[in-house]
């Protein structure tokens, strides 16, 4: 059996965290759960570690000092699932927007179905968000349009934070190169698996706006993303992308 480690990272999501994670816990396909938590003053980690003890061996916390920024907190653990060997990785939000039942259509796409990436995608399949004002979900859709107008990025939703990866693809894209630690990462992390050649698809889900806890959403990510784009694809171009067989 495949060993599958979903990753989210916290700050403030006590009234979310024990509810994703005993829905982790009871899907059909056997996950673990790797939390980070950016030093959460409601006692996120304390919930977490109630979990710990409930489903033994199973869920792991990994606590730092304060709000150091999402991307770093993914990178955190991709080194965490690339030392201990896990064959699917997966990037989730504490606050139900991503439904954990989908992780297992992630999970079929990339075990059984050859994918490298498998992205959970909001507009594989018109447009599917629910709770958003439609400003956001403009704002949203045409980044992602922007981004593969200046990238070439054969990606639907460019931006989406619901995915599964081979752990290949990880040991691959090296983490020192990732310069971007807010929205911009999640655009990056694509830009440089399609770079090395992967196999990347789109898994068309339904995105839910939270219904509990406080968006960590601000106009400086999405400032970040839309130059952080540009600088990428300029970047690129002065670099060598290995084809990822023959990159280990």
């Amino acid at each position: 059996m495949h060993k599958n480690l979903v990753i989210i990272p916290t700050y403030n999501e006590k009234e979310n965290i024990r509810d994703i994670g005993v829905a982790v816990m009871t899907l059909p396909v056997p996950f673990e759960l790797l939390i980070i938590d950016d030093g959460s003053p409601d006692g996120t980690a304390d919930i977490v570690r109630d979990l710990q003890r409930e489903f033994e061996g199973r869920i792991h916390l990994i606590e730092r000092k304060g709000k150091l920024g999402l991307g770093t907190a993914y990178i955190r653990g991709f080194q965490y699932a690339v030392e201990h060997k896990y064959d699917y990785v997966y990037e989730m939000d504490a606050d139900f927007s991503h439904n954990p039942e989908d992780l297992v259509a992630l999970y079929e796409a990339c075990a059984n179905g050859g994918a490298d990436m498998a992205i959970g995608s909001r507009y594989i399949k018109g447009v599917n968000v629910v709770n958003w004002p439609m400003g956001r979900v403009l704002m949203s859709y045409f980044a992602s349009i922007y981004v593969q107008l200046v990238t070439g990025l054969p990606i639907k939703d460019s931006t989406a934070g619901f995915k599964c990866y081979h752990r290949s693809v990880l040991e691959t894209i090296d983490p020192n190169k990732i310069q971007f630690i807010g929205y911009a990462f999640q655009i990056e992390m694509k830009f440089n698996a399609w770079k090395h050649g992967f196999n990347i698809v789109e898994v068309p889900i339904i995105f839910t706006e939270r219904a509990k806890g406080s968006s960590k959403m601000s106009s400086g990510i999405f400032k970040e993303a839309v130059f952080g784009v540009i600088q990428m694809k300029v970047k690129s171009l002065f670099r060598k992308y290995q084809p990822h067989h023959l990159a280990k």
